[in-house]
């Protein structure tokens, strides 16, 4: 076969390929383009989840009738002054995005540049068919219509419409972090889904687009080394996700999606979460334009650096330094009244007699005539709270039992227990969680899982596109005892829970289990992700760290342990109990 040159219609609609895959890629380019012309404002209205049409409006410097023409034209751009290409600063440089559009959707184009009339120019997948003048105020009005409606392999390869506004929605907010001092209005289908004003600061644009509690929950990040800097907000490590994508990473300014900067952040939190918890955090990498190539990709969402090492060392460094700023810092904090009892359960009561100085212990008590140390605590402190039970029955034997009884319960976390060859430590929560996922897993197979309706619905606030993930999966939740209903564009309403949950924590469970579900593919249903949607479940309804339990609860705990398949290790691998033989408690006290 030949060698021949392709036509201009296919050349472009090759070009498309590379930089228009879907919406979210044709209103990334737009939006991009509004920024590098300087706008302050930037309005984007969408239908059909841009898969109808995709409308940007901004405020920048415009275009006259024959740049209009121009920018039509493949490798025509205003973005790059001369020929030092490692050195740009604008966010879209290769010129092929409007002709690559037009080749794929009906693109019209109207601008105006001050003190200059408008004009406008359509084109419909490749061919012109129509240009004027046009009223419309200083700026540039871009509408993208009827996608890939000409190109049908293309356009049956697209997701649904929900789906592809969340891929939208997911392109404004990185780009509206990236750019704080200009504002941002999303509209879908006539509901405002993102308004941000211009010039804000930084982090509460950030949780504005993210979490507005991220601001009360996060730590400042400002760190050097030698020419690069890294500043952002990162968030506590008590303040996480369940999927990664809420990590927004940017590199002079660009959104990017880059595994060294994203292993980088894993690497700094690796030892203060779990290994299925992500933080939410937006970085920002500034350095000089010869260390980095961001030309690597057609969609330029990736960057390669000169000196890696540098960059990593910088992100790691940076969050550990802004993290033990952080001290003590932790999202569930006690409240004041809780802290208060808390604290009054080992003080004198303010009738008792303080302890004198120099109290006598043992032999030397009874000698002063003190009497026993046993004898003078109920002088000068209450019965200590939560800490001991009067025995009613005696204890059962530990040769009964594989994983032993339980004796007492550590920082209220493990539980100790002593079995007829050694000591068990069980890790409570770990320990629960997974005899939760094991009840629901039976209940499931039995047909459904119980629920229990709660007294007053309880409202959850989240992002538009984590609501409509779980009122499109409703019916298959609902099988797994989580009724819901739509409450609003940003909320859902929790009206019954699954019974083996009790008082869990219903918002945290809703949050990431919208989490979950968009790190799914939309193809497979629920119940062939069951066992990661109620490891979630379980997780939230399973008994906390930190929870005093009675001897009773420790014991009920062990005894089903013993008979629950995998209760070895909790939903995410890691162990529920350990155990430490009688001969290793023997070495450790130089016996053996």
């Amino acid at each position: 076969m030949s060698i021949r040159r392709l036509p201009e219609h296919l050349v472009n609609r090759i070009a498309a390929g590379e930089v228009v895959e879907r919406p979210a890629s044709a209103l990334k380019e737009l939006v991009e383009n509004s920024i590098d012309a300087g706008a302050r404002r930037i309005s984007i209205s969408l239908s059909e989840g841009g898969l109808s049409s995709i409308d940007v409006v901004d405020d920048g410097c415009g275009m006259a009738p024959d740049e209009i023409a121009l920018s039509l034209e493949r490798h025509a751009t205003s973005k790059l002054p001369d020929d030092a290409i490692e050195a740009v600063t604008t966010l879209g440089f290769r010129g092929e995005a409007l002709p690559s559009i037009g080749s794929v959707a009906d693109l019209t184009i109207e601008s105006r540049v001050r003190g200059a009339d408008g004009w406008h120019r359509r084109i419909d997948h490749g061919e012109l068919v129509g240009e004027g003048p046009a009223a419309l105020p200083p700026g540039t009005r871009i509408r993208v219509s009827n996608l890939f409606a000409k190109v049908p392999a293309r356009r049956k390869f697209l997701r649904s419409a929900r789906a592809e506004y969340a891929a939208c929605v997911d392109v404004i907010k990185r780009l509206a972090m990236a750019r704080p001092d200009i504002g941002f209005t999303l509209e879908h289908e006539g509901r405002r889904a993102i308004l941000v004003a211009p010039d804000e600061q930084r982090v509460d644009r950030v949780a504005a687009l993210t979490d507005r509690d991220l601001a009360e929950n996060s730590v400042a990040v400002d760190y050097r080394r030698e020419a690069v800097s890294l500043t952002g907000v990162a968030g506590l490590p008590t303040f996480n996700r369940g999927v990664a994508d809420h990590q927004f990473l940017f590199v002079n300014g660009r959104p990017v999606k880059d595994r060294l900067l994203i292993g980088a952040v894993r690497g700094a939190y690796q030892d203060m979460l779990a290994r299925d918890r992500h933080p939410v955090i937006a970085l920002f990498v500034e350095l000089p334009g010869d260390q980095v190539d961001v030309n690597v990709h057609p969609a330029k969402t990736e960057v390669r650096f000169r000196d890696p090492g540098l960059v990593r060392g910088l992100i790691v460094g940076g969050l550990r330094a802004a993290l033990d700023e952080a001290g003590h810092r932790s999202v569930q904090r006690p409240s004041v009244a809780a802290l208060g009892n808390w604290q009054a359960g080992g003080l004198p009561s303010p009738s008792a007699p303080s302890i004198p100085n120099g109290f006598a212990f043992g032999a030397a008590a009874e000698r002063s005539g003190q009497g026993s140390v046993w004898d003078r605590v109920s002088d000068f402190a209450p019965a200590p709270m939560a800490r001991a039970e009067p025995a009613h029955a005696a204890p059962p034997e530990q040769r009964s039992y594989p994983m032993g009884v339980a004796r007492g319960q550590v920082a209220a976390t493990y539980i100790v227990a002593e079995a007829e060859d050694g000591l068990v430590i069980v890790d409570q929560h770990a320990a629960h969680e997974r005899l939760v996922l094991e009840r629901m897993r039976r209940a499931m197979a039995d047909g459904g899982v119980a629920r229990q309706a709660l007294l007053l619905p309880e409202v959850v606030e989240m992002d538009e596109t984590g609501c409509d993930r779980l009122e499109s999966r409703i019916g298959e939740l609902a099988e797994m005892g989580l009724e819901l209903e739509r409450f609003g564009p940003k909320a859902m309403l929790v009206r019954a829970t699954p019974a083996l949950l009790g008082q869990g924590d219903v918002q945290g469970l809703v949050v990431d289990l919208a989490d979950e579900l968009g790190a799914y593919d939309e193809a497979l249903s629920l119940k062939e992700k069951l066992d990661h949607v109620a490891a979630t479940m379980a997780c939230h309804g399973s008994v906390r760290a930190g929870r005093t339990l009675s001897v009773a609860e420790m014991n009920a705990l062990l005894r089903e342990m013993e008979v629950t398949p995998h209760s070895g290790q909790c939903n995410h691998g890691r162990p529920t109990w350990i155990k430490l033989g009688h001969g290793d408690i023997e070495k450790l006290f130089g016996r053996k």
